[in-house]
């Protein structure tokens, strides 16, 4: 019999209540809560939710949290560390290959930071991924931003067009879900081009976070250190929040000092998420 192929689209629809029961599981691991409840909090049947959760993290839920339950794991939270920071610890899964990605060095030039973007051509479009709707910008040499927009792909998309007001702008959700694929293809495919409009410094810490790999966090002052700059901790953290292309540039892999899940730009729920299914794929 073939394997039924997860789809983006189906993914998509599965990460509301996915991202529930991990925050379910997340606060009650130490209970050991059982299937039953897991399955209320994600809003299905036990049967669904065994099968959803199974397919989008990649174990089942009973493997989840026993890895949460694991001594270092125990340790971890004793210490203040995020859930899945702590699963990670216990062993859930090593640390992943990295992304193979290709930076396109394209800093914005002052003449084009004067005109507001003039002149600079994008294309963009709304597409399903694991982690619900998301708006990708894309510019002749490579993908320039990939934002979480559900459930307003225009708003999303507003939120973008305000870097570069000025810039020419067309429409293609085809293009778009044809980056989705190839962005969240389960397998490794071609190397990803980015196009990275920002600053040298926004640019350098940029490339610190592609060093993390899948499955592992560090902090803001680690990312402080790496880029040579101990004490701009707070000037790192404005550079991470200002990424313009989540996910493949992994901002959500950053966590507080004392290894605690803090603010992200597109929720605790969705960072809490990513770090789950990058842990359980290894």
């Amino acid at each position: 019999m073939t394997a039924t192929i997860y789809t983006l689209d189906a993914a998509a629809r599965d990460f509301d209540r996915v991202s529930a029961a991990l925050a379910f599981l997340g606060d009650h691991w130490q209970d050991h809560p059982d299937l039953d409840a897991a399955a209320r909090a994600a809003g299905l049947s036990p049967h669904h939710f065994q099968r959803v959760f199974t397919r989008w993290v990649g174990v089942s839920p009973k493997k989840y949290v026993g890895a949460l339950a694991h001594g270092a794991a125990r340790a971890a939270f004793d210490d203040g560390a995020c859930v899945l920071d702590a699963s990670f610890e216990a062993g859930l899964s090593g640390p992943g290959r990295l992304h193979d990605l290709f930076i396109a060095h394209e800093a914005v030039t002052p003449g084009e930071a004067r005109r507001r973007g003039a002149g600079l051509e994008f294309v963009w479009g709304a597409a399903p991924t694991p982690f619900g709707e998301a708006v990708f910008l894309i510019a002749p040499r490579g993908l320039s931003a990939l934002a979480f927009a559900d459930p307003d792909p225009e708003g999303g998309f507003a939120d973008l067009k305000a870097r570069y007001p000025a810039a020419n702008y067309r429409r293609d959700d085809d293009v778009a879900r044809q980056w989705a694929e190839r962005v969240f293809a389960s397998t490794p495919g071609e190397p990803i081009p980015l196009a990275l409009y920002g600053t040298p410094w926004q640019r350098q810490v940029w490339r610190a976070l592609l060093s993390i790999p899948a499955g592992a966090t560090t902090t803001y002052k680690s990312i402080a250190d790496a880029v040579g700059s101990a004490k701009a901790s707070r000037a790192v953290g404005a550079a991470v929040g200002a990424n313009p292309i989540s996910w493949l540039i992994p901002c959500h892999r950053v966590l507080a000092s004392n290894g605690l899940l803090t603010g992200y730009h597109w929720g605790v729920d969705r960072k809490r998420a990513m770090l789950a299914y990058e842990a359980a794929r290894g």
